[in-house]
């Protein structure tokens, strides 16, 4: 009896050390999964932030690109602000100039008719026809450098968007829709007719020419 008291006795002190090892393990454990738990908040918080963060760059990218686009538009509004002022501007320039040059055409005519009219073997007259001639060569010549050019369509084909037909002729020497002789001159300026030539145009005669006669 006293045997098994012994034993007894003798199992307590390792039971105490079981149970003393299990209460380590359980601090161990527990250290373990508060370890776990923090880092797992850590883990959630760094990942909060770098969806934070990821929001305001996504953000930041979107405002920048808006932007940008307002910049570029801005700068196309601008430029074709630009082109169009720049266009009134050459139009109005190219308006008035039609008018000045419209203004002189009759200046031209005069000239070209005094020199017609004039008597080239008169040795009285022959000095004053020089003078006038060189004077509308010298107006010519000036108003050609703002882009007057004239239209003298003598022997070629009529064409309606230059000429202005003032009458018609049969003409057996001349093909059908020829402009025979030109009454007046018309004029382009930049390209842009100013006033038609005034002309006489052929067309087939209506009976064959009599070669016998």
């Amino acid at each position: 009896m006293s045997e098994e008291r012994d034993v007894h006795n003798e199992k307590k002190p390792q039971d105490a050390d079981v149970s003393q090892a299990e209460d380590v393990t359980q601090e161990f454990e527990s250290a373990d999964e508060q370890s776990e738990n923090e880092n797992q908040q850590d883990v959630s918080e760094t990942q909060q932030t770098i969806y934070a963060l990821e929001n305001a760059l996504s953000e930041a990218q979107t405002q920048l690109k808006e932007q940008q686009e307002g910049v570029l538009r801005a700068r196309a509004d601008m430029e074709n602000a630009r082109r169009r002022a720049e266009a009134e501007v050459e139009k109005a320039r190219k308006f008035a100039l039609e008018r000045f040059a419209g203004e002189l055409l009759p200046v031209i005519d005069n000239l070209e008719r005094a020199l017609l009219a004039g008597d080239g073997e008169n040795d009285a007259v022959k000095p004053l026809l020089e003078g006038v001639d060189m004077t509308l060569k010298s107006f010519v010549s000036t108003i050609e450098k703002f882009g007057l050019t004239p239209v003298d369509p003598q022997g070629e084909t009529f064409n309606p968007e230059l000429h202005q037909a003032m009458s018609m002729q049969e003409s057996a020497d001349h093909e059908p829709n020829t402009v025979m002789a030109v009454m007046q001159k018309g004029y382009q300026i930049n390209g842009r007719l100013l006033r038609p030539a005034m002309v006489m145009v052929s067309r087939a005669p209506e009976s064959g020419v009599d070669t016998q006669a």
